[in-house]
């Protein structure tokens, strides 16, 4: 391999950097089996060179690819899926069926995008979602097994990140591609301890018991890794769990306090970087201060998503 922003693992699993926001922020995988691939993840329609580029780099031919599998239907994930799927022309797009539909007509779910982030930001960091013909997408149902040339893949239905979330556990390396559902863990929090994670609880579908629920059906198939699209494979997997369960109760105790708050959503951002904190100092970071600076954007999403939640589940009167 010599593109600079693909790295080989092991079983035949590749991550790509998709360019997206920063180095190392967001993955798309590449698993190759017997000559045959599947993409997870894509990224947005920015990131379609690289990943077509990817399988030049490997000598793979644009029909060698059978599948292209997102996590979810968020942007940053799948905003590159139709425009990716022009080019592969055997692929079979596995969607969870309740993205099933944002993938054949993306118009709702760009107009969602785009009340959140503006025409100009949309521009420059989506572009235009292309659409994909329904007789080319499928929806997968949980306990669902495909094959990638004789390779089982396995979807289970994962949602508290998102209702439209499923997770696909490989057999082959015993490791989960998990989306967002076992949370972020980047490649500069990395320590003397190992990783560092914490949950993504970005708008618009936070539902934390839904959430544990889920890491906890990850953790029975006693994975020996995670492919996280942010970023790359980690393993010291029950260590992890423990700090991802750790951070969503303390979210929520912390965002329920705050639930009538004056300017709210400053406070939940003040609460969650402290949670950050207390936890980067006890995970040994040497730079705090950097390490914060590099989590705004997640610490904003988290805010909008917990204020979300808030209204969401107000106690009845």
């Amino acid at each position: 391999m010599t593109l600079p922003y693909v790295q080989s693992l092991a079983d035949g699993v590749h991550v790509i950097d998709t360019g997206f926001y920063r180095p190392l922020f967001d993955a798309s995988f590449l698993i190759v089996e017997a000559g045959r691939a599947a993409f997870i993840d894509t990224g947005t329609n920015f990131a379609v060179p690289r990943l077509l580029a990817a399988l030049d780099d490997l000598g793979l031919s644009r029909d060698a690819v059978d599948y292209v599998i997102p996590t979810h239907v968020h942007l940053d994930h799948a905003g590159g899926v139709g425009l990716l799927m022009q080019s592969l022309p055997r692929a079979t797009l596995l969607v969870h069926p309740r993205g099933e539909r944002h993938m054949i007509d993306p118009q709702a779910l760009y107009q969602g995008a785009l009340a959140v982030y503006g025409q100009a930001e949309m521009d420059r960091a989506y572009g235009t979602l292309v659409p994909v013909p329904a007789e080319r997408v499928q929806a997968t149902s949980d306990g669902m097994t495909i094959e990638l040339a004789g390779r089982p893949l396995r979807f289970i239905d994962t949602p508290g990140h998102a209702r439209h979330h499923h997770c696909l556990w490989d057999e082959r390396s015993q490791g989960w591609f998990t989306g967002d559902t076992f949370g972020l863990s980047y490649r500069e929090f990395d320590t003397a301890a190992g990783p560092w994670a914490m949950p993504t609880s970005s708008p618009v579908q936070f539902e934390p018991g839904a959430l544990r629920h889920s890491i906890n059906r990850l953790l029975a198939a006693e994975p020996r890794c995670m492919y996280l699209t942010h970023y790359g494979r980690i393993e010291g997997i029950p260590h992890l769990a423990g700090l991802l369960f750790e951070q969503i109760d303390a979210m929520v105790a912390m965002a329920t306090a705050l639930r009538d708050a004056p300017d709210r959503h400053a406070a939940l951002k003040s609460g969650l970087a402290a949670i950050c904190q207390d936890q980067l100092q006890h995970h040994g970071l040497a730079d705090i201060e950097k390490g914060l600076d590099l989590l705004g954007l997640d610490i904003e999403l988290n805010a909008q998503g917990l204020g979300i939640w808030l209204d969401r589940d107000k106690p009845r009167a």
